[in-house]
């Protein structure tokens, strides 16, 4: 089986950011951190495990974040502020505490992903 053709990776691709786009209201630093997020998901991803139905289900959720501030908007805020949060320190506990909060937060999202059919980064 072949994975999807690259028209239909496209129009992926425009629909998520347009949604994006409207969930975070054009904020500027969201706009931004959602743009590279979604533009590395899309570079780095192997194209056969594109999910046409998990797509669905993002846009849906993103669409429930832009309608109004309820679950769905504080849950992509989150995660956006959560790229954006700038590292201080160089000690190694920072460090080790850096990348045990990071482990934790993966493994959240990706139980978030699995439970509702989303493919969030």
């Amino acid at each position: 089986m072949s994975g999807p053709s690259k028209l239909e990776l496209i129009h992926a691709y425009r629909h998520l950011y347009r949604g994006l786009l409207k969930a975070v209201q054009y904020s500027k630093p969201a706009r931004y951190m959602a743009r590279d997020q979604l533009r590395k998901s899309f570079r780095n991803d192997d194209p056969t495990t594109f999910n046409q139905d998990k797509v669905d289900k993002t846009m849906e959720f993103l669409r429930g974040a832009a309608q109004e501030r309820g679950l769905e908007h504080r849950i992509l805020r989150n995660l956006l502020l959560s790229k954006w949060t700038p590292r201080v320190g160089n000690a190694s506990t920072a460090t080790h505490v850096r990348n045990t909060a990071r482990l934790n937060y993966d493994m959240t999202l990706a139980m978030l992903n699995e439970s509702m059919g989303l493919c969030l980064r």
